[in-house]
């Protein structure tokens, strides 16, 4: 007998599946790393047919909360780390704000010569040194970024020296160097992780991850860094919030109480703030 009642109506019946299935990851009733029951005892718990059960399991998986292996079956993956793309506190910051455990370990740092792309982009002379910082990001003591970054020595003597595990860099350039970043430039694409990241990151070579390519500007416009993450792109998630703008005739037909409901609504897990 089904333990849970799919309903005809205009939801669809592996929708509700997805739902309830869903709703079960949420409450604890797997936690991750169990496997789930098979795929006809699913079928029964619902009432419904196998095609119904593959189709919610498939829409989970694509979501990242399952992993689906063929022999082996479905196993709870843990929920990926939300980070907003457009927002202004560091990835340290944002993490602890979420009640997570971040850690940044160096990798590696040291002087190198600007070559041509570097020495374009930080406007500086070809050759001219460099100070390269290589850290890793882990959250709950799993790796989940490996950041990059390259700043012109001469405007950042003695960078190398700095507790760059424990501080954050761009309060280390405001505070030591007096040259707070303003903005910054970032594009983000989908790429197969070289052998030495994928190693770094705990995964297998050739996994597909973010890469995420940044270039902090001061205040004058002068860009002091060019950066690059890679991201792995099973364990985060990275949200955009943007403001959108409206015709003055569509604005005139909102109902300020209406507004007023959508500002003071709560906020949900994954709806920012």
């Amino acid at each position: 007998m089904a333990r849970f009642q799919l309903e005809s109506g205009p939801i669809p019946l592996h929708h509700q599946v997805y739902l309830d299935l869903r709703s079960a990851l949420d409450s604890g009733e797997w936690a991750v790393g169990d496997r789930l029951p098979a795929e006809r005892d699913l079928a029964q718990r619902y009432g419904c047919s196998l095609i119904t059960v593959r189709h919610a399991l498939g829409e989970l998986a694509r979501e990242g909360r399952l992993e689906r292996t063929r022999g082996r079956g479905t196993f709870v993956l843990p929920p990926r780390i939300d980070h907003n793309f457009a927002g202004t506190l560091s990835f340290t910051a944002e993490m602890r704000r979420r009640g997570l455990s971040p850690r940044t370990t160096i990798v590696a740092k040291r002087t190198e010569p600007a070559g041509a792309t570097d020495a374009r982009i930080l406007d500086v002379e070809p050759g001219s040194s460099l100070v390269y910082v290589e850290r890793l990001r882990t959250v709950e003591g799993e790796p989940v970024l490996l950041e990059q970054a390259r700043l012109p020595e001469r405007r950042f003597p003695g960078l190398l020296d700095v507790d760059l595990e424990t501080h954050s860099l761009y309060d280390v350039l405001a505070e030591r160097y007096r040259t707070p970043v303003a903005r910054a430039s970032e594009t983000v694409e989908p790429v197969r992780l070289p052998a030495r990241e994928a190693e770094l990151l705990g995964v297998a070579a050739r996994t597909l991850a973010l890469l995420l390519i940044g270039v902090a500007f001061d205040g004058f416009g002068t860009p002091v860094e060019r950066s690059q993450s890679f991201i792995r792109s099973d364990r985060t998630r990275y949200r955009i919030e943007r403001a959108v703008n409206r015709p003055n005739w569509l604005r005139s037909l909102e109902l300020p109480h209406v507004v007023a409901d959508v500002a003071t609504a709560p906020v949900g897990p994954d709806g920012g703030g």
